[in-house]
C-alpha cells in the first residue's frame, strides 16, 4: 500500500527543506538522548568506587543539564518544522480534492454520495496529516534511535549487548504482521465511515420528507446500525492494538532479564562496572520507544495509505467532460444549432435524445413540452455541456460549443432547475451568488420580474432572512422565484428555464412571463413546461417524445393540428381549468342559497370578487 504515498511526492518536495530541518533536530534529540546514559554510567562508577567528592560527579551533572536543555530546543523546533508542513499538506490535499470534486461532472456523482465525499474530505485527509506528520516524526526517530542506542550498547559491551537483542527479530516479524492487520481493518472502517456519514447527510437534508412520513424511528434504526458497525470495526482494531503494544513490551522486558543474567555474571568477572549495568538498563528502557514507536510507525502509516487509497481513487478518477487544449477564451453569442443530436446515458442501452435537430435565433424564446422522461431536461443540460454531447451537434453563433473553453461556455447560460437549490444563507445572498456587483435599482428590477418582492413582507427580516439548508424554510414556490432571481442577476446571453414555474400559481405565474418576454427581448431564452400557458408566448415550441421531436412549430401551428399531442394536451388543461372553475361557482351558489335559509344577521355568503380577489 505503500505506493499510495506516491500522490504526496509534490508535496513533499514543496516542503523538502523543513523536513530535512526537522530530521536534523530530531537527530540532535536522538544523539542527546543516547549521551544521557553515558554520563549516568561516569557519576554512578565515581560515586561506587567508595571514594569521591561531590565535585566529582558535577561534570557529568552538567552535561547531563545541558544535554536536556538541548533536547527541549530540538524538540521545539522538529516539532515547529515538521508538523507545519504536514498541516500545510493536509491544507494543500483537501483544496485539492475539493477542486478535483468540482471538475467533475454529474455521474460522478450519480456513483459516490455526498456523505462519503465529505468523510474522504475530513476524515481521510486528517489521517493523511497524521501520517506526513508524527507518522513520519516516529517512523526516523525509531531508525535513527534504534540504530543509536544498538551501537551505544555495543560499545558498552558487546558480548553482553549481543544477548540482550535476541528478542528483537520476533519483534520486528510481529510490527510486519501488525502493519498488514491494521491496513485492512482501517480501511473497512473508513469505509463504514463514509457510509454512515452518508446516512446522516440524507437524514438532515430530507428531515421534512422524514418528519412528514413519520420515519423518524426507520432512520435512526439505520443509522444506528451503521454506528454499531463502526463502532464494531473500531474495536476489532483497538483489540488488535491491545494485545500488540502489552506484548512488545513483554518482549522488551525479556531483553531486561537477559541484562541481568549475563549482565552480572560479566559484573561478578568484572568485565562490566556498576555504571556500565546501570548505562545498559538505561539504553533498554530507551529502546522500548522505537520498538513502540515501530507499531506506532505501521499502524498511522498503514491507516495513512488506506486513506490516501480512498483520496486516490476520487483524484484518479477523470472528469468525463473536458475542454480542448487550444478552446476559446470568450463567452459565446448567436443563435443557437442543434444538429442531429443523440445522447445516450452511461450504463443505458436507451438513447435520452434521438436525432434532434432545432434552430434557435438569438434574442428568441424556444418552449419545450413533453411527458415525463422525454429527454427535456437532457436537451437543457447538453447546451452549458453539463452532460457531453460530442464535436458537431450544437453549435453558438456557428461555434461548435465542444470548441468554448467551460468556464466562458457556462457563463452564457443561467439555469433554473427543476429542483431549485438554495444556499443556508440569506435570500439577498442567494439571489446575487452569480452577481455581487448589481446595483440596488437592478436587485430591485429582479425581484419584481421573479415575483419574489410580493413576499418581502412575509420574510421575518426581509431579505436578510436566513432560508435554512437547502431552502427548508421556504415553500416550493418561493424557492423557484428566488432561484429565478439568482438566474436573472447574473443576466445570461441564454436562460434556461426547466420547469421552472411548475409551483406557482397561474397568476403569478402569467406576471413573470409578461415581464421576462419584456426583460429578455435581445436574449435567448429556453423554457421547459407542462403548462401550455406558458408556452404559448415562446416564438417556437418542440414537443418530445421518447427522446424524439415530434411536433414543432408555434402555437398557432401545433393547436391547428387538432390530433397532435400538443393540442391534445391544451384542450385537456383547459377542460381542467373550466372544470376548476364551474367547481368554486357551485361552492358559491350553495354558499348563497344556504345564507338565504339563515336568520337575518347571520351573514354567511362568500362573493365570487372575495374568491377571485
Amino acid at each position: 500500500m505503500l505506493k499510495e504515498y506516491a500522490t504526496l511526492l509534490p508535496h513533499l518536495r514543496s516542503y523538502r527543506y523543513r523536513y530535512v530541518a526537522g530530521i536534523l533536530c530530531l537527530i540532535v534529540v536522538d544523539a542527546s538522548q543516547v549521551l544521557i546514559p553515558r554520563y549516568i554510567q561516569i557519576a554512578i562508577d565515581r560515586i561506587s568506587s567508595g571514594a569521591f567528592a561531590l565535585v566529582d560527579i558535577i561534570d557529568p551533572l552538567v552535561h547531563m543539564l545541558l544535554l536536556a536543555l538541548l533536547i527541549s530546543i530540538g524538540r521545539f523546533f522538529w516539532r515547529y518544522f515538521i508538523n507545519i508542513a504536514s498541516r500545510r499538506i493536509e491544507a494543500e490535499m483537501r483544496d485539492r480534492l475539493f477542486s478535483h470534486i468540482l471538475s467533475m461532472s454529474g455521474n460522478f456523482f450519480r456513483e459516490n454520495t455526498t456523505g462519503d465525499l465529505m468523510a474522504r474530505a475530513t476524515n481521510d485527509i486528517s489521517t493523511i496529516r497524521q501520517a506526513t506528520g508524527m507518522g513520519f516524526v516516529s517512523l526516523i526517530d525509531g531508525i535513527f534511535m534504534t540504530a543509536m542506542i544498538i551501537a551505544a550498547m555495543f560499545l558498552n559491551n558487546s558480548a553482553v549487548a549481543a544477548w540482550i537483542i535476541l528478542p528483537l527479530p520476533l519483534i520486528t516479524a510481529l510490527i510486519l504482521l501488525f502493519g498488514r492487520i491494521v491496513g485492512r481493518l482501517f480501511k473497512k472502517i473508513q469505509d463504514i465511515y463514509g457510509y454512515l456519514s452518508n446516512i446522516a447527510q440524507e437524514s438532515l437534508s430530507g428531515i421534512r420528507i422524514v418528519k412528514s412520513f413519520v420515519k423518524e424511528d426507520y432512520f435512526y434504526n439505520r443509522f444506528s446500525m451503521a454506528n454499531t458497525d463502526y463502532k464494531n470495526a473500531i474495536m476489532d482494531l483497538v483489540k488488535t492494538s491491545g494485545f500488540f503494544f502489552p506484548f512488545i513490551t513483554f518482549l522488551s522486558g525479556l531483553s531486561t532479564i537477559l541484562l541481568i543474567i549475563f549482565g552480572g555474571r560479566a559484573s561478578i568477572r568484572n568485565k562490566m562496572t556498576p555504571g556500565s549495568i546501570i548505562a545498559m538498563l538505561s539504553y533498554l528502557e530507551m529502546l522500548v520507544w522505537p520498538l513502540m514507536s515501530a507499531g506506532f510507525t505501521v499502524n498511522i502509516v498503514q491507516r495513512g495509505a488506506a486513506s490516501l487509497k480512498r483520496i486516490n481513487q476520487i483524484l484518479r478518477t477523470a472528469p468525463e467532460i473536458k475542454e480542448s487544449s487550444n478552446c476559446i477564451r470568450k463567452t459565446p453569442r448567436g443563435d443557437i444549432d442543434i444538429k442531429r443530436l443523440y445522447y445516450i446515458y452511461p450504463g443505458s442501452q436507451k438513447p435520452a435524445l434521438k436525432d434532434i435537430s432545432v434552430h434557435i435565433p438569438e434574442g428568441s424564446m424556444l418552449g419545450i413540452l413533453g411527458k415525463v422522461g422525454s429527454g427535456k431536461s437532457t436537451l437543457l443540460k447538453i447546451l452549458p455541456r453539463m452532460l457531453e454531447p460530442g464535436e458537431g451537434h450544437v453549435f453558438i453563433g456557428n461555434i461548435d460549443i465542444w470548441s468554448y473553453g467551460l468556464r466562458e461556455l457556462r457563463s452564457a447560460f443561467g439555469m433554473v432547475p427543476q429542483e431549485s437549490f438554495l444556499f443556508s444563507d440569506t435570500i439577498e445572498h442567494n439571489i446575487l451568488f452569480s452577481a455581487h456587483n448589481i446595483s440596488p435599482e437592478r436587485f430591485k428590477a429582479i425581484t419584481k420580474i421573479s415575483g419574489i418582492d410580493h413576499d418581502y413582507q412575509l420574510f421575518p427580516d426581509g431579505w436578510e432572512t436566513v432560508v435554512g439548508e437547502r431552502g427548508i424554510t421556504l415553500s416550493g414556490g418561493q424557492k423557484q422565484r428566488i432561484a429565478l432571481a439568482r438566474a436573472l442577476a447574473a443576466d445570461p446571453n441564454i436562460l434556461l428555464l426547466d420547469d421552472a414555474l411548475s409551483a406557482v400559481d397561474a397568476q403569478t405565474e402569467e406576471h413573470i412571463l409578461s415581464s421576462l418576454i419584456d426583460e429578455r427581448k435581445a436574449k435567448t431564452t429556453i423554457i421547459v413546461s407542462h403548462r401550455i400557458s406558458t408556452l404559448r408566448n415562446a416564438d417556437y415550441i418542440i414537443v418530445l417524445d421518447s427522446g424524439e421531436i415530434i411536433q414543432q412549430g408555434s402555437h398557432e401551428e401545433l393547436m391547428a393540428e387538432s390530433e397532435g399531442f400538443y393540442a391534445r394536451i391544451a384542450a385537456l388543461q383547459q377542460l381542467e381549468q373550466q372544470v376548476s372553475i364551474d367547481s368554486i361557482k357551485n361552492n358559491i351558489s350553495q354558499r348563497e342559497t344556504l345564507s338565504r335559509e339563515k336568520p337575518l344577521g347571520q351573514d354567511t355568503s362568500v362573493s365570487e370578487e372575495k374568491i377571485y380577489g
